[in-house]
Parts: C-alpha cells; sequence; structure tokens
C-alpha cells in the first residue's frame, strides 16, 4: 500500500535544510577523549548526512544552509559539490560566525559520546530571505531537522521553507535530531518542535525525541500509538518511532504499526545510524516499496555506517545496501 504520493515532473528528487558542519571523529578506539590525540575530519550534521546518503543512493538531492567563510566552510561546500549536491543555496557567511564543531568520543562500540563545539555558527545564521523559493518549487520532498529550529534567524528560515514547499506542493519529512545543548530550555523546544511538525508528512525520531515533544500532553504511558495518531489529525501520513536495539516502528493512519528485520552488523561505533537509516527509508519510500521494505533498506544502510569510523564518508550506494541485505540472508540461511 502506498501511504504518500510524491509529486512527479520535478527536477530534484530531495532537498534538506539546516545544519552544516565538521566531525572529527577520533582515530584511537577504545579511549576516552581525554587521552585521544588524533582525529579524522568529515562533513557532518544530520541533514548533510542524510542528503549525502541520499546522493550516493542516486537521486538527485541540493541543499539550502550557511557556511562560514573559512576553510572549512570552503570544505564543507566542495565535499558536497563533489557528491553531487547542488549547493547553489549554500550561503557564505559575512558577520565572522564559525564553522560547528562535533568532536566524537569512541570508548567502545556502545559507548560513544560528542563534544559539540556550537557557539557563532554560520547553520544558524541562515536567514528567511536567504532560502530559494523555486529550489523548494523544483523538490518532490524536503527535509528539516530539529537542531535549524533552535535559534533564529534560522528558525525562521526554516519555517519560510515549510511555507514554500506546502506551497508548491513537496512531501515534508521532519527528522526530529533533538540536541538539547543548542537549546533555552525544554518548554522551548516543544514549542517550536510542534509547530513544525504540524506541517510535515513523514516525521522520524527516537521515544525520547517524541517525549520531549509532549512534555505539554498527558502520555504518561509513553504509548507510541497516542503519540503517532495526534500527527495524523495534521500532515502526517507516516510516523516513525525509533527505540534503539529493538528496532523502530512505522506508523500510519490505518493505525497499523509495521516492523521490519534487523541485521546484523560490526559496529564500530553508534553514530551516523540514524541518518543513514533515514537515507534508506525515505529512498525505499520514494521507490514505491512498502514500508516493511524500506525499513529493511534503511536499517542495512544503517548497519553498514556503524561499521565505519566515518558517517558521511561510509554513506552506501544503493547497490551496496542491496549486497549487504543478500549477504546477510544467505548467511542466515546457512546458519539455519
Amino acid at each position: 500500500m502506498t501511504y504518500v504520493s510524491f509529486p512527479t515532473n520535478k527536477p530534484l528528487d530531495f532537498v534538506a535544510i539546516g545544519r552544516l558542519c565538521i566531525d572529527l571523529n577520533a582515530n584511537e578506539i577504545n579511549r576516552p577523549m581525554e587521552e585521544t590525540m588524533t582525529f579524522t575530519k568529515y562533513v557532518g550534521g544530520s541533514p548533510a548526512n542524510i542528503t549525502i546518503g541520499m546522493s550516493r543512493l542516486g537521486l538527485k538531492t541540493a541543499f539550502i544552509g550557511k557556511v562560514a567563510n573559512d576553510q572549512m566552510g570552503r570544505f564543507i561546500t566542495d565535499y558536497l559539490h563533489r557528491n553531487h549536491i547542488d549547493t547553489t543555496n549554500v550561503v557564505t557567511d559575512t558577520t565572522g560566525a564559525v564553522t560547528g564543531l562535533a568532536f566524537t568520543e569512541i570508548k567502545s562500540p556502545t559507548d560513544c559520546s560528542i563534544l559539540m563545539y556550537r557557539d557563532n555558527v554560520a547553520d544558524l545564521k541562515l536567514t528567511p530571505g536567504e532560502v530559494q523559493e523555486e529550489l523548494i518549487a523544483g523538490a518532490k520532498v524536503l527535509l528539516i531537522s530539529g537542531t535549524a529550529l533552535a535559534k533564529s534567524p534560522s528558525r525562521e528560515a526554516v519555517f519560510q521553507a515549510l511555507n514554500y514547499a506546502k506551497k508548491h506542493g513537496a512531501i515534508i519529512v521532519f527528522d526530529l535530531d533533538y540536541r538539547p545543548y543548542t537549546w533555552s530550555s525544554p518548554e522551548e523546544t516543544a514549542v517550536y518542535y510542534n509547530l513544525a511538525a504540524e506541517k510535515c508528512d513523514i516525521i522520524l525520531g527516537t521515544r525520547e525525541e517524541f517525549d520531549m515533544m509532549e512534555c505539554f500532553e498527558s502520555n504518561a504511558s509513553h504509548n507510541d500509538k497516542i503519540t503517532a495518531a495526534k500527527w495524523f489529525d495534521y500532515s502526517a501520513k507516516i510516523v516513525i518511532i525509533k527505540h534503539g536495539k529493538e528496532g523502530s516502528i512505522a506508523y500510519t493512519q490505518d493505525d497499523e504499526g509495521h516492523r521490519a528485520k534487523s541485521f546484523p552488523a560490526k559496529v564500530v561505533k553508534t553514530f551516523g545510524a540514524g541518518d543513514s537509516y533515514a537515507a534508506g527509508f525515505l529512498y525505499g519510500v520514494m521507490q514505491g516499496w512498502t514500508l516493511e521494505k524500506s525499513m529493511e533498506f534503511g536499517s542495512a544502510a544503517a548497519c553498514i555506517v556503524i561499521s565505519s569510523h566515518s558517517c558521511s564518508d561510509a554513506m552506501p550506494s544503493a547497490e551496496q545496501v542491496h549486497d549487504y541485505i543478500e549477504r546477510c540472508n544467505r548467511n542466515e540461511i546457512t546458519a539455519s
């Protein structure tokens, strides 16, 4: 069954708006950051990673954002360009803002943390007037993420992008991507997350992220069905609630909870899983696959990324994901 109908005859498959930053991933695995001496540089930021993932899967993509007028900003723009992502709406800051940095600590495959530097960052300086309506008008999908809602003028830029997407019939995806250190209070976060979510067709987040959005509501049992049902009264067609190792559940307006099989992975680190899952899942939905097949594809993409040192560099091609699924299925048959 098809739950979302994507517009046709548009030149772009996918455009995202939001955070562009630098990931500095620890080279010394199984060591605390205090003792880590070397890091490898990658492009980072959840919406950037998802867009890179979609481009690697063969879709035509673009990005809306702002980078610092420095070496790191130029590195980001060049990386997007080399990954065939349209950067005509990646604006260069002129105020002296800097590039956000994320240092990652990999103490063990399951004990990872991120140290963020987000003061005066360029990506939060994007203004509503810098969002190109024609770019969104030519896209089938617009993805927003929660971090870009944290401060003005980026917050208003996201809502302007939402207005353009609604006007031109794009499918809107909300990757909740909640980072508490960028917000003033839980109440502020809940208000703006809820206002944005009302306009979105597909919403993806963890159970904890949805709990944050419900701080003014009564859902003491943290019931997924109650959480999802609220958004079906607005624009939502699919709500995905992620439960970590227990997997994800996709809820639809027919009150069904869709689950898919998971795959084994040789885990190096845990971060990046959500971004690669989102790219794989959205790719599948845009191909007209069932929700179960789309979720399975997203899970396999996530396994590939968490088995690698990087996030953006590790985003797989469609062929790599299909091969991974086939190998896992063969091993499962052999084991049985």
